[in-house]
Formats: structure tokens, sequence, C-alpha cells
């Protein structure tokens, strides 16, 4: 997927028509498949016209499908960041040097803030804030990042729960989600097949959900999450890199601490009081 026509779908997915968004969707997930197929292939994929395909690609910006596939093609040739490069038997794997790696991890960063916008940052820290309760949700390797912001807004707010942190609670987990929640939902991998019959839920419960997410996923989230925060990630066919969501994760936070101000300094003293009697500290 090109870089552009990314943050070009993003930013316009609110006013894409319903057939529009269902292309949009697609382009976002079959990434693979710009250079491969038509216009026309792409629109019976999505099950939509080709005029809609054509509507789709005058209102982001390009003259007509050609224009987007020459701008794939050119930025597949400048082999961004965040794209692995396959290793084959000929070409064995090699090391990655610091400075490449650096230079890889800052690459995804600037991409990830550059492209956000500071109201939806803030929209996204209000509903977290202002939530009864918030819930965290990641599945397979997204587990770890949950782990990793679970305490750190717990720290700061009371009432924060890992969804599904115990094997075949689903069920239990959302049938004490009520309206009016926060589901905080992070999503960097691949889709679970689970996930989107359990935002289906979350949604019909009338929870909120706030998404981080790897920016292919960002059209789909769009489709349940109130607020999505894009994030790009880095990867190679050995390796993934999370660390622009965990970043966006740890501005989340403190944007909630912020929107929160006196209560969330008040828990946070609480906190810090538990800790020193629990670790025998009497200063």
């Amino acid at each position: 997927m090109t870089t552009r026509l990314t943050l070009a779908i993003q930013e316009r997915f609110d006013k894409l028509s319903p057939s529009e968004r269902k292309l949009a969707a697609l382009l976002l997930d079959r990434a693979d498949d710009m250079l491969t197929f038509s216009a026309t292939e792409l629109a019976a994929m999505a099950e939509v016209s080709k005029a809609t395909a054509a509507r789709l690609f005058r209102s982001l910006g390009y003259a007509d499908f050609n224009e987007v596939r020459l701008q794939a093609r050119e930025e597949r040739n400048l082999a961004p960041p965040f794209q692995s490069q396959p290793a084959t038997a000929s070409a064995p794997v090699r090391k990655h040097s610091i400075t490449a790696h650096l230079q890889t991890e800052s690459d995804s960063l600037a991409r990830t803030f550059e492209s956000l916008r500071s109201d939806t940052l803030l929209a996204a820290a209000s509903q977290v804030a202002k939530a009864p309760k918030v819930w965290l949700l990641g599945l397979g390797l997204d587990d770890g990042l949950v782990r990793f912001v679970r305490p750190q807004l717990a720290r700061i707010r009371p009432d924060v729960y890992c969804m599904g942190s115990q094997s075949g609670v689903w069920a239990e987990d959302l049938a004490m989600a009520v309206p009016r929640d926060t589901l905080l939902l992070v999503l960097t991998q691949t889709r679970h097949p689970d996930i989107e019959r359990l935002l289906a839920h979350a949604s019909a419960t009338l929870v909120e959900t706030v998404a981080v997410v790897d920016v292919r996923n960002a059209a789909w989230a769009q489709r349940f999450a109130k607020v999505v925060l894009p994030c790009y990630s880095s990867s190679t066919d050995q390796a993934f890199s999370a660390m622009a969501a965990a970043s966006m994760l740890h501005l989340l936070v403190q944007n909630v601490a912020a929107r929160m101000g006196k209560r969330a300094q008040q828990r946070q003293q609480v906190v810090d009081d538990l800790q020193r009697e629990l670790s025998g500290d009497e200063r």
C-alpha cells in the first residue's frame, strides 16, 4: 500500500459513501494486490461497480487508477522502512546494523506522529478518561502491548480491565461491560477471526471503542471504533516491531492523565503510598 494513498483514505473515510468505503477497506486489506489487479478486478473483489472505483480514486485526489498504480510502483521502489524485504535461498538473511535499525524505527515513529491529528488524540484521551470502566483488548502478540499499558492506565484511573485475560471467559467479560464503558483495542497484527465478533458485541452493548492499530487495519477499525489512532510498524521476515504502537499508547496515557487532572494526581499518590507500604519503605 502506498503511504500517500493510505493517508488519503484515512482522512476521507468518514466522507465516503458506503460502497466507496467497501473498496477503500479492501485497498488497505489487500495492500500487496495494488500492482497485481486492475481497478475492475479490485472493484469486483469489493462487490462494487467500476464507476464506484472511479469515484473513489477521484475523491482521493487521483485522476484515475493508473495514477494510483504509478505512485504505488514508485513508493515500492523506494522500499519504505515498514515493508519487509523477503529472504531467498540465494540471498540469506543478513544482520541488520544498529544504524539501520535506528533509522527504521525513527522513520516508523515519524510517519506515525506526523500523520496524527491533535484533535483525534484528544478525542481518544477524553473517551478513555470519562468512561466508567476501560476494557483492554489485544489478541496474540498484541496481548503484550495490552499488559504494557494496563498498569499505566490503572495508575491514573480506576476500573481498568483486560478483556479475556482468562482463557474462555469472553462471554463473562462482555456481560460485565455496560453502556458508556470504553474498549481500548490494540491491533498491530493480522486480524484474529474472533476480533470482529467481539467488537460487534461490544458495539451492540453501546461500549465505545478507541483503536490503536497498524495503518493496514485503520479503515477496517473505522467500522467499529469511535476514534482510530493509526501506527506505522517496521518489520522484517524474522521480526516485527510495535515500537510506534507502544509509543502511541504511552502518549495516550499522558493525555488521559492531563484530561483527568487532579483525579489522576490523587490516584497516583494513592498508588505510590501503597507501593511504599507494600515494600516496607516507611519514608
